[in-house]
């Protein structure tokens, strides 16, 4: 198999392998299981997903499993029939899968998904077992093994570090004095960021024919960034969670970008924002159970990092890369929150991956990176486990994650926002097989596939029915005769055969020999590229105070791309298994199997500019306010972000009944006191003359969301 195209159990399109990795702190090396590999999902013995039916909720919340996170684990649940189950089981416990977060639980329960539960048991029953007898409870909507999540690897295969001796060569840097915008020292060696086609430092083996190689190279094969950085180069109001390894935060290209709970403090052993997470202050490990993000298990690659690195590293710093949205120190991008999923060989499971994609929606992100899922169905079974065939057949066998996806996808964002909604997008997968994988596969999200620097759909790529779009993600086996840097043949300089065909971005140290910096490739490499420019375009309708719903927003983002049939004609030749068989084993690929199902290349440009067009999206509204009693419960909304050009403005209030609710400008920021219950209409008036109108409800106790 290839670098960065190995198969996670259940969520095949991750492309990672293992190795030593770094370490942002000091969290507890998770147990290591040794390096077998697994193909599919597995269920984990002694543990259950039930979705209790709605008219016992009253019941479950008498019992208090609504707080088993932070105290005695339950035993039973209240409901008879049920718990005759549980006396057979003997000793046994009940968590509710998503833990109270006090600002969101109203919405939570609106979802439903406050009725799903964790039954843990002993292994004397099976999980088959279990699951036959909850099933057939009429107070039982579903019920679902626990599946692990497991990434299958080689711990012989390593990502390519960038060359120490050429990190500040003269002939690496891109300064911003030869053609590029921004002076990242690696910008120029970035051809999925800027391809200007073939460069002199993209030395040719004297086995392959120059000119045939050089067209590997084509002009314009990237996503198109250089124009719309015009109209924005990010906006720190846009949060995109990256569900993967743990982001290493204190990458110098990186920290200024990491999203950041100001609620909480890193490292505090106490849930200082009640939202169920304890110390989750740049996001959660949800494998290890903790606030602590961590990069240094010894099966750890950089994965998390490289993708992060691809949305959002900082730009025009002097050092580094170029990410898509990252900003510069003038102008912030985008931020970066850290939902860590997979940690050396530690199992992740449905539950926690669960908890992630909700964490994400309800802490502010509107973008989900997802850089894995399952195996094509299409996949064949002579290198691959196939996955799921169709939408219904995943979703009946994954209903927790189908819930939770729904959830991100009808909740994350705001109607006062530039998106209601949250958009989650999918590698497609690195199968080689003429359907994307699911989840991504799944008409809600967007699920993308991988092209090399010439147009061409890269060799490994998953392409056709459920994927919808195409991203650079390298072609290592496509480059193999690409061999060595600007100085030629001096060793000290060689690079990895093809690693300039594949992806280069932010790595943390111990897995990039100190640089920080290194190549990968794959569909997982595609797909940040699809999230840094859905990003980027949101963020561009943050500054122009338009809204979208997250359909109406996906589907900008997929017909703004770049047509590339023309690209795919002829034949395409390769290396298959490079790493394991050099030049022994040549592969030809007709190109015309992809034409009509590659979805086009996401283009940044295009994307910008469809969000301009005057027909497109709605003005954003000041958004109606929920508060409780007393200057303690005081609420604060910034006007600016309601009103165009809205920092230069200055803003009155009119509430219409005062005995209810006061409010005032402070600092810039509208600040309302709720004095008794009751609902009032107000009104904010900008400088320009611009009024919008808005509710005012006041609760005995209330958060943001109204919730009792």
């Amino acid at each position: 198999m290839k670098m960065n195209k190995y198969l996670v159990s259940a969520f095949g399109a991750l492309s990672l392998i293992a190795f030593n990795a770094c370490s942002t702190e000091e969290p507890v090396e998770p147990t290591v299981t040794g390096s077998e590999s697994q193909t599919e999902p597995v269920e984990m013995a002694g543990e259950v997903i039930v979705k209790f039916d709605p008219s016992v909720s009253d019941l479950l919340d008498e019992r208090g499993l609504t707080q088993t996170r932070s105290g005695a684990a339950a035993t039973r649940s209240g409901i008879y029939s049920v718990d005759e189950v549980l006396d057979m089981l003997g000793e046994c416990e009940l968590e509710r899968v998503f833990p109270i977060d006090e600002l969101h639980e109203e919405q939570t329960r609106q979802a439903g998904l406050h009725l799903w539960y964790v039954v843990r048991f002993s292994d004397k029953y099976s999980v088959e077992e279990v699951v036959d007898r909850l099933s057939t409870l009429g107070e039982v909507q579903t019920a679902a093994p626990n599946r692990t999540v497991k990434r299958a690897y080689r711990t012989d295969r390593k990502p390519i570090p960038f060359p120490k001796e050429l990190l500040n060569a003269p002939a690496t840097r891109a300064d911003g004095a030869n053609g590029y915008i921004y002076n990242d020292e690696l910008l120029k060696w970035e051809w999925h960021v800027i391809n200007r086609g073939y460069q002199d430092h993209f030395v040719i083996d004297a086995e392959e024919d120059a000119e045939v190689a050089k067209a590997k190279f084509k002009v314009g094969a990237d996503v198109n960034c250089e124009k719309a950085w015009e109209r924005s180069t990010g906006d720190p109001s846009i949060v995109v969670a990256v569900l993967d390894e743990g982001i290493y935060w204190r990458h110098p290209d990186l920290q200024a970008n990491m999203w950041v709970n100001e609620g909480e403090t890193y490292g505090s052993h106490k849930d200082n924002d009640k939202n169920g997470y304890v110390g989750d202050y740049y996001g959660y490990d949800f494998i290890n159970n903790t606030g602590i993000i961590s990069c240094d298990a010894s099966a750890d690659t950089g994965h998390g990092t490289h993708v992060a690195g691809v949305i959002a590293a900082r730009n025009n710093n002097g050092i580094g890369i170029t990410s898509i949205a990252g900003g510069t120190a003038e102008n912030p991008g985008v931020k970066l929150m850290s939902c860590q999923i997979f940690s050396g060989n530690s199992s992740s499971n449905t539950v926690s991956l669960a908890r992630a994609i909700k964490y994400a929606a309800d802490n502010g992100a509107v973008i989900l990176q997802c850089s894995w899922g399952y195996g094509s169905g299409a996949a064949n079974g002579y290198e691959y486990t196939a996955g799921f065939a169709t939408q219904e057949e995943w979703e009946t066998n994954c209903p927790l994650e189908k819930a939770s996806l729904d959830y991100f996808v009808h909740n994350a964002g705001s109607p006062n926002g530039p998106i209601e909604g949250g958009i989650p997008i999918f590698a497609s997968g690195n199968e080689y097989a003429p359907a994307a994988g699911f989840p991504g596969a799944a008409d809600y999200c967007v699920s993308v596939n991988a092209i090399a620097a010439d147009y061409t759909l890269s060799t490994f790529s998953n392409y056709g029915p459920g994927s919808n779009i195409s991203a650079p993600g390298g072609d290592q086996d496509y480059y193999f005769d690409y061999v060595n840097t600007a100085e030629g043949q001096n060793p000290a300089y060689t690079m990895a055969r093809g690693a300039v065909g594949c992806v280069l971005s932010t790595m943390p140290p111990q897995v990039s020999n100190g640089t920080e910096y290194g190549y990968m490739e794959g569909t997982s490499m595609a797909c940040p590229h699809v999230s840094g420019v859905a990003a980027l375009g949101l963020s561009y309708a943050a500054q122009l105070r338009k809204h979208f719903t997250a359909a109406e927003f996906r589907k900008l983002l997929v017909e703004s791309a770049t047509p590339i049939d023309d690209y795919q004609s002829g034949n395409k030749s390769y290396y298959h298994y490079v790493t394991d068989l050099g030049k022994t084993y040549r592969k030809i690929i007709p190109l015309s199997q992809y034409v009509g199902k590659n979805g086009g290349l996401v283009n940044a440009d295009k994307l910008l500019s469809a969000i301009a067009d005057e027909s497109a999206g709605t003005p954003v509204s000041f958004p109606n306010i929920y508060v409780g009693i007393g200057e303690e419960n005081a609420v604060k909304e910034d006007p600016a972000r309601y009103f165009k050009q809205g920092e230069t403005l200055t803003y009155t209030l009119k509430i219409d009944n005062t005995s209810v609710a006061t409010g005032e400008i402070k600092e810039g920021k509208a600040v309302f006191t709720g004095l008794t219950e009751g609902a009032t209409t107000a009104s904010i008036t900008a400088s320009n003359g611009e009024v919008q109108k808005f509710n005012i409800t006041v609760r005995k106790s209330a958060n943001g969301s109204g919730w009792l």
